[in-house]
């Protein structure tokens, strides 16, 4: 069963990391040594999900200069997640992206996470920010038509970083408890 304070559950998927020959398969080994922010969406070519699929790649440098990597994961195939890359903007794609998608086709790990819709096939929004040691420090999963806060998601990255304690409303560069 997913915990916080618990190992996170270990997968395997493909990423749009090499968008053009998709072969990169990715699981949670590879962030050993490192923060991972992991967020499920429900599909591809939808309306929320470009709004936080985006706003997490404005602020990409952000999380990178934390020591933090940021996985994508819906249910969609990886080639459905390479033409919604390559799809322009205007034409309802992503018109690029600083990070990869990755492909849950069979379903398990969005199971795992415990954020499977099972009888729609579909992953609810769930984000999940793991520690360089593969322990599941924060976990926030909301109904499919709320999206995130990018903001939110740095700060409280930022507060587990601290390693101490942050009471109500803590932002970085406050003192701790």
């Amino acid at each position: 069963m997913l915990k916080v304070g618990k190992k996170a559950p270990d997968f395997s998927m493909s990423t749009t990391k090499n968008l053009e020959s998709l072969d990169h398969v990715v699981s949670l080994s590879d962030y050993q040594g490192k923060w991972l922010v992991l967020f499920f969406y429900p599909l591809d070519f939808t309306f929320v999900c470009p709004t936080e699929i985006r706003g997490f790649n404005s602020r990409i440098a952000e999380f990178t200069q934390l020591g933090a990597e940021v996985l994508g994961v819906s249910t969609d195939s990886v080639y459905s997640h390479r033409a919604w890359v390559k799809t322009s903007r205007d034409e309802g794609g992503l018109g690029g992206l600083d990070y990869p998608l990755a492909s849950d086709i069979t379903k398990q790990v969005a199971r795992d996470y415990g954020v499977l819709i099972e009888e729609e096939g579909i992953a609810l929004r769930g984000l999940y920010i793991i520690d360089p040691d593969g322990i599941l420090r924060y976990q926030v999963v909301t109904d499919l038509s709320v999206g995130r806060s990018i903001e939110e998601t740095l700060r409280v990255l930022q507060a587990l970083q601290t390693g101490g304690l942050c009471p109500i409303d803590w932002q970085p560069g406050e003192r701790t408890i």
